[in-house]
């Protein structure tokens, strides 16, 4: 007689936070790790959201002022490290090839 077959390992899957809405604290704790250089990839994880809410925080587009929040916890938390972050506002890059780009291929 054959043994019965085992069914093939399956690895657990890796739970998710919960989806929720980001809170104006998350935005202020989203701006500081940035500044202490977490990669957006772990914030994703972390948070549970989209990449794009990360980029709206960061645009101020949603919860605007939480970059000077943020930045007053910062110079709080971290004083000896406030010298080596830059502040500004999130600056987008566009990947595209713009027309005023075509002097770099002369």
């Amino acid at each position: 007689m054959s043994r019965p077959m085992r069914p093939p390992f399956r690895p657990r899957p890796i739970p998710l936070p919960l989806q929720r809405p980001l809170s104006e604290a998350d935005a202020v704790d989203i701006w500081i790790a940035r500044w202490l250089r977490t990669r957006p990839s772990e914030l994703i994880r972390r948070y549970g959201c989209d990449p794009r809410r990360l980029y709206e925080i960061w645009g101020e587009e949603r919860f605007p002022g939480s970059r000077a929040k943020a930045l007053e916890t910062f110079r709080s938390r971290f004083p000896s490290l406030t010298d080596r972050i830059d502040p500004g506002p999130h600056a987008r890059h566009s990947k595209a090839v713009h027309p005023d780009q075509l002097w770099l291929f002369e």
